[in-house]
């Protein structure tokens, strides 16, 4: 089964590689492999105020594109302080529409720090959240949502990751998750779970479009 991942994010491709590496029959395809070039409807895509409506609309959007399933996420922090923000609106929480990658990474991870400034380490609990969903070119979805407990940390600590991971604490771990190899994260993170449940569901997957 060829499928279509619906993300520009090197990061995030190679991570959701990963953590599908173990289903069997499965070719995943990125956008630069079918030569897809940005456009800017796509980012409008992610106007909704649940992971889920977002990553279905990334999904559907590109399986009407390409007439392939399609695979997509949608993935955010809630930090309890902060009333569960910045939530859908994770990857926009700096307010910089002039970067891109690491450095608007950098930028929202100066911001929530900024907006946690004297918030003590008992009240600084946050969770990664994970929406992940197949589209069919029919229309039909299967989806899966993931989670991963934590607290954010008081300064960026490890190279590895992307995102907020310098700032994700794992209590269990002892160590952000940009401290640890991508195989502890994909252990436990939100990204996994969400995937992994949706590849469970493999009855749903071979109704909607094909065996696995």
């Amino acid at each position: 089964m060829r499928v279509l991942l619906a993300t520009r994010s090197g990061d995030k491709a190679r991570e959701i590689r990963e953590i599908l590496a173990s289903v069997p029959g499965l070719t995943l395809l990125t956008l630069s492999d079918l030569g897809i070039e940005p456009d800017a409807a796509e980012e409008e895509l992610e106007a909704f105020e649940t992971f889920q409506e977002n990553a279905a609309a990334k999904a559907r959007h590109f399986a009407r594109l390409t007439s392939l399933p399609v695979l997509a996420d949608d993935s955010g922090l809630r930090v309890d302080a902060l009333g569960g923000a910045p939530g859908v609106r994770t990857k926009r929480f700096s307010g910089r529409t002039d970067l891109i990658g690491r450095d608007l990474d950098e930028a929202n991870n100066l911001v929530l720090l900024e907006r946690l400034r004297g918030v003590p380490p008992e009240a600084r609990g946050a969770r990664y959240v994970c929406a992940a969903v197949l589209a069919f070119p029919d229309g039909r979805i299967v989806a899966g949502v993931g989670s991963c407990r934590g607290e954010i940390a008081t300064a960026p600590r490890g190279t590895g990751g992307f995102g907020y991971d310098p700032l994700f604490y794992v209590p269990a771990l002892g160590r952000t998750f940009a401290e640890v190899s991508a195989q502890e994260k994909n252990r436990i993170s939100h990204r996994s779970r969400a995937f992994r449940a949706l590849a469970a569901q493999r009855t749903g997957w071979t109704r909607a479009g094909g065996p696995l």
